[in-house]
Formats: C-alpha cells, structure tokens, sequence
C-alpha cells in the first residue's frame, strides 16, 4: 500500500502552421524526452488557467486556452513501488502572442513538424495520443 494518490494535472496540445510545440523536458519525470508543455494544478487555478501558466512558464508563449481534447494517465512504479500517478487532461490551445524562449522546467522547446514528431524522443504514449486527435479542428 502506497501514500501516494492520483494528482490532477494538465497539458497544452499548441499546433502553429502544421507544427506542434514540444518541449524537452529538463526534470524528472521523464527529464530528456519531448513532450507538450504543462504541468500541475495550483491551489484555486482552473484547470485552463493551469494549462495557460504552464505553457507560459515553459515556453514563454501567451496562449488561449480552449477545449478538452484528451485525458491520460501516468503511472510509474519501481517494481510494486508506486513512484507516482498523475491524471493529465490535455487542452488544445493558440498562441495569443510571444516568441519560443524555454524556461522553467523545459530544457528546451520547439515547434516540430507533424511529420517529423516520430524522429524525437516522446514521453510514453505522446505519439498515440497525436495522431489519435484531429489536430487541425
């Protein structure tokens, strides 16, 4: 039995001209894989408030955000060891204004090719999760 319970979190899925904004990320979980910015829910902040902030804190963007466009799961355990559970909901966002500058935890950040997203190293499930969203609605 573990302490450890599902924390809510949130994601910001920014497509620009047929590319995706990806971000390293710098820390752990995950640290050096590719994925979209976000991150998780401050006390009394919406969940789009939440998403709007991370992808501002990890990118420097400004974005509005809009609709729901999936929820995932992030379990990781070290044999039987819950190490963490995070309930990520992921909403499509544009960028209101604002140039790339990674920040935060992002070690860096970039807008990625739809055909070329393969070629990068993606947190666990992020290319399932792509090209199961019509990511041009």
């Amino acid at each position: 039995m573990t302490d450890i319970s599902p924390k809510p979190a949130v994601s910001a899925l920014i497509i620009k001209d047929g590319r995706v904004l990806l971000i390293k990320r710098g820390c752990e979980p995950n640290k050096n894989l590719w994925s979209l910015p976000g991150g998780s829910i401050e006390p009394g902040e919406t969940l789009r408030q939440a998403a709007a902030r991370e992808a501002f804190e990890e990118t420097s963007l400004v974005v509005d955000v809009g609709d729901v466009v999936g929820v995932h799961e992030v379990i990781s355990k070290d044999n039987e060891t819950l190490l963490y559970h995070y309930v990520i909901i992921t909403f499509r966002a544009n960028v209101i204004s604002g140039e790339i500058a990674p920040s935060d935890d992002a070690a860096d950040a970039k807008w990625v090719s739809l055909d070329h997203v393969h070629e990068y190293p993606l947190t666990p499930g992020l290319a399932d999760r792509l090209s199961s969203v019509n990511l041009f609605s």
